[in-house]
């Protein structure tokens, strides 16, 4: 049995069938997860494919790190095969990646599902391949980003001027600008005692998030602006696609789009029923965004700026005119 990846088990080794490649994946995460559902998804459909040729060993609940170790491991062809990886640690690598995060990036979650089922964005996964040596072959994500405030906020003009925690990036910072809001940036195990002092009033996040956190309990206010839904890419190192043979890699690019596409039904599911248990368990109330059609059109012309920033201007028509 061939093995792509260091720290085989040896009931791993004499469960494989004779001459079967194992491949190791990485998850944060546990079972439940819609992270290990897609990439439990790709497995089976892989295998299967193959004929058994493929099998896999995923490692669970940060076991072989965190997303940007595998990311960085994969880039090197070591340790980790396959794994679902945030775009933002991406960015080390290619500049172009984070334009798959960016808020108001998709009109809806039909638009985002429309798109990651076409090829808008494979330019930007060329541009990980040819940066970083990792193939992207599925799409995942599906958590809506929403306001969660500390007061109720509907409209534009409740929205002006409001202290509000966002990520490092710097389109994060300057999307939050152009519609108005004070953004800052701010460690994320600090947001919750940052919205109880005062420091900020708002932060934003998908329900997972804010469950996890408790965020509800100092933001009880959300905001539906849904300004972002995640895109996370599954991907597999370049190094170990090309020792596979072509009916294995064929195999793995169609178990790559099943299994994301799998992953974004349960995650984007899951978020509208989070937020709705939430909401029902009386621990927030949402709050509808009336005028969610003006935060659009201030954020569009930051969008195409940053897209020509990154050289990646066509990607961004292409996506915007996924109808």
């Amino acid at each position: 049995m061939k093995r792509l990846a260091l720290g085989v088990s040896l009931a791993a080794l004499m469960a494989a069938p004779v001459g079967a490649t194992e491949l190791v994946g990485a998850s944060q995460f546990n079972e439940d997860h819609a992270f290990t559902k897609a990439m439990r998804e790709f497995e089976r459909v892989a295998s299967e494919c193959s004929g058994g040729s493929l099998t896999f060993d995923l490692h669970l609940n940060s076991e072989l790190g965190l997303e940007k170790d595998y990311f960085e491991n994969m880039s090197q062809g070591i340790a980790v095969d396959y794994a679902i990886v945030s775009p933002s640690h991406m960015s080390t690598f290619s500049q172009q990646a984070p334009l798959m995060d960016m808020p108001f990036l998709f009109r809806d979650l039909d638009h985002w599902n429309k798109v990651l089922d076409s090829d808008a964005m494979q330019p930007l996964a060329d541009d990980v391949l040819e940066k970083a040596n990792v193939r992207i072959i599925g799409y995942s994500g599906g958590g809506t980003r929403n306001m969660i405030v500390n007061k109720p906020i509907t409209n534009m003009a409740e929205l002006a001027g409001l202290p509000i925690r966002v990520m490092g990036a710097p389109i994060q910072i300057q999307i939050f600008e152009a519609i108005t809001a004070a953004p800052s940036v701010i460690a994320y195990a600090e947001v919750y005692n940052a919205i109880q002092t005062g420091v900020i009033d708002a932060a934003e996040n998908e329900a997972a998030g804010l469950e996890q956190m408790k965020f509800y309990e100092v933001g009880p206010h959300i905001s539906l602006t849904n300004h972002a839904i995640t895109v996370r890419p599954l991907a597999i190192a370049e190094a170990t696609f090309q020792r596979l043979t072509e009916a294995e890699q064929a195999c793995i690019i169609e178990a790559g789009r099943i299994g994301g596409k799998l992953g974004r039904e349960v995650e984007s599911t899951e978020d509208a029923q989070k937020l709705k248990s939430m909401e029902d368990a009386g621990l927030l109330t949402t709050h509808v965004f009336t005028e969610r059609d003006q935060l659009l059109e201030l954020a569009a012309p930051v969008k195409r700026a940053y897209a020509e920033e990154l050289g990646a201007t066509a990607v961004l028509d292409a996506i915007e005119a996924v109808q």
